[in-house]
């Protein structure tokens, strides 16, 4: 399985980095050994002084796929589910700034804990809420209205470049309100009002 992740894909997000739109999805990738399962705890690493979270919402493909039209989209994700995006801000930064690649700030180990994945229709996904807390004081709420790519349009632009294969999980963006963590935080993520994802920070 694969984790493909989209990054700007919340206007308001996207403002408080101070950065720039690129008019179409900006796509990365974490591998496997970055999922965080089970609410397993999250060990800060040594590397980093400035890891911040991210939630966002969980696509996992159901069946495999290339090439699929929007319109089809659908009907290649059943279940969702919800994450967190942990991200080495300093390792990135230094890495925007000589325009390297972000692997090493997004696909540390550890970098993707994941909820368990729930039916899609059970929820209007296209007015879905969802938010994070850390220690229990809402940070981050967003809604998928506000999404600058669409759930479907983002399954198939990314089937362009890669086969979707069952399994897959994609990371769909990040709302405004990131921020960073500290030993000793517990982070929890909700979809709608449901807790999905509980996360304490060693």
């Amino acid at each position: 399985m694969k984790i493909l992740a989209i990054g700007r894909n919340y206007a308001e997000h996207i403002k408080e980095l101070n950065n720039e739109s690129s008019g179409e999805p900006v796509v990365f990738m974490k591998p496997d050994t970055a999922l965080l399962k089970n609410n397993d705890p999250f060990y800060y690493p040594e590397f980093s002084q400035d890891i911040h979270f991210e939630v966002e919402i969980l696509l996992k493909i159901s069946k495999e796929g290339k090439y699929i039209q929007e319109k089809f989209a659908h009907k290649y994700y059943e279940e969702i589910g919800i994450g967190i995006d942990f991200t080495a801000r300093d390792l990135q930064q230094k890495a925007k700034e000589k325009g390297l690649p972000w692997l090493l700030a997004k696909g540390f180990n550890g970098s993707a804990p994941i909820s368990e994945f729930v039916s899609k229709d059970q929820f209007d996904m296209e007015n879905l809420n969802f938010s994070l807390k850390l220690d229990g004081e809402r940070r981050q709420e967003g809604n998928t209205s506000m999404m600058l790519f669409k759930f479907d349009y983002l399954v198939s632009y990314l089937s362009r470049y890669f086969t979707l294969k069952k399994g897959d999980i994609i990371f769909t963006g990040t709302p405004k309100g990131v921020g960073p963590i500290q030993k000793g935080n517990v982070l929890t993520a909700y979809i709608e009002d449901q807790k999905l994802l509980e996360c304490e920070i060693k």
